[in-house]
């Protein structure tokens, strides 16, 4: 069993550095811009993504959601082409299109059929600088963006209770503002704002061209230094630290909202690749992650979904590749017939025996071949090889680091996973939220899970 998992772990591991590392070309025009160019033929269509360095924890109290904003107003017209007619083109010629803020960036992507490439450039190249951010459009998506906020967060008790979180867990740190931005901001942000945050972040010099597809690289660069090259530069002023205060202590909320069952999260201040004393402990985190919920297979839905009852779901989450230090969060929905103390209690005895136990080798060599395999699986779409691409360079990791993802899971030790654990899951770095249901309706009794 243990040869064979180890095995298959050196099997992907070659897999995943032939896949990811030898076929990545690397670009930087004149103006600054880095061109990423992955070569995969597997079918005659390419993905083209363009990642600018700003996001949510770029932002500051009285503009939260400016980032979000603004990628909503990058649809709505230059000079030369209005309202609409970005999507409208790229859907006219085959394609799809869309885009994402998170914390650390801004992405905006096409997928299309390979000869129709320029096209995007063209259009990207053009809103990247000459947006005319009308005040008319501006109010409507600003109002679009605060009924989005309401159905996806305010009015879901899960996201709101973790919006209410993470602003509970980081004090200092621009992680504590939630990427939609705070009502209130939204309410009172001016075209003026935008156009500000506009002029400061969308430059080529803050910008990461990514092509992944059945292309040829040095096609590619001649269309990037046709389309992207004359775009004059900016002096782009990189952010302050804004590092998070030590934190001396446990921390819990409670969230009452409308909802039909309660919810719990808690976590962990842990470091990152980027914020790392020591390399090994992001990976090391990894792997625990993996242990714990990686699978069916894995300790949280065996134990506590399946085996002790006591909870409906029970999942763990940590990003490795965030700009800042961040967060191992478990979260659980209590079974019928059990409560959310029950559950944190079991969550409790999960991180003891990870304390006063080394994890069997067979089973760290199990779940290290399924944390390799999972980014195999994800090479799998060329959408997500120029996503995991664009990620690691907006954040300031480089793309290398996916070459070195799979030899360096392979190295984490039982003793490592024991050490993060014992050093980061600890209650003085612990932020415990709860949400507490309300009546769904305002006659309608609460509803509590009876004793054992």
């Amino acid at each position: 069993m243990l040869k064979r998992a180890l095995l298959y772990t050196g099997v992907l591991c070659l897999f995943v550095s032939q896949l990811v590392f030898a076929q990545v070309h690397e670009f930087t025009l004149a103006n600054g811009m880095k061109v990423l160019v992955k070569e995969d033929h597997r079918a005659p269509v390419v993905v083209t993504q363009v990642w600018y360095k700003v996001g949510s924890s770029y932002e500051h109290n009285g503009i939260t959601g400016i980032s979000h904003v603004l990628e909503h107003m990058m649809f709505k017209g230059t000079d030369k082409h209005g309202p609409g007619e970005f999507s409208r083109i790229i859907a006219e010629n085959g394609g799809s299109e869309n885009a994402f803020t998170g914390a650390d960036y801004t992405a905006y992507f096409q997928q299309l059929e390979k000869s129709r490439l320029p096209i995007s450039f063209e259009l990207e190249a053009d809103r990247m600088r000459n947006l005319t951010l009308p005040e008319e459009e501006f109010k409507k998506e600003v109002a679009v963006v605060m009924e989005e906020r309401r159905l996806r967060t305010e009015d879901k008790p899960r996201s709101l209770t973790l919006e209410q979180f993470y602003a509970n867990a980081f004090v200092t740190s621009p992680y504590h503002h939630p990427i939609i931005g705070w009502m209130n901001d939204l309410e009172n942000l001016t075209v003026s704002n935008l156009r500000s945050w506009y002029q400061r972040w969308y430059a080529p010099n803050n910008a990461t061209l990514v092509v992944v597809g059945d292309v040829n690289a040095q096609e590619v660069l001649s269309l990037a230094r046709q389309y992207f090259e004359p775009l004059k530069v900016d002096q782009i002023t990189p952010v302050k630290p804004r590092l998070e205060i030590e934190q001396r202590g446990p921390r819990r909320i409670v969230v009452k909202a409308p909802a039909k069952l309660p919810y719990l999260l808690m976590g962990y201040k842990v470091p990152v690749l980027n914020t790392a004393s020591e390399e090994w402990e992001p990976y090391a985190l990894e792997v625990l992650a993996g242990i714990l919920s990686g699978s069916g297979s894995a300790r949280l839905p065996r134990d506590l979904v399946r085996k002790q009852q006591i909870a409906a779901s029970a999942d763990v989450s940590y990003d490795l590749y965030s700009r800042l230090g961040d967060i191992f969060v478990f979260d659980a929905t209590p079974a019928e017939g059990h409560s959310i103390d029950e559950v944190e209690q079991a969550w409790r005895d999960q991180v003891k025996r990870l304390n006063t136990g080394l994890v069997e080798e067979d089973e760290l060599a199990r779940i290290k071949a399924q944390v390799v395999a999972s980014k195999i699986y994800e090479q799998d779409s060329i959408f997500y090889q120029a996503m995991q691409m664009g990620i690691l360079e907006t954040v300031g990791l480089g793309w290398q680091k996916l070459d070195e993802y799979p030899a360096r899971i392979r190295a984490v030790t039982a003793a490592q996973v024991q050490a993060v654990a014992k050093k980061y899951l600890v209650d003085d770095q612990l932020t415990v939220a709860v949400l507490e249901p309300l009546p769904l309706k305002p006659d309608q009794p609460v509803q509590t899970p009876p004793k054992q």
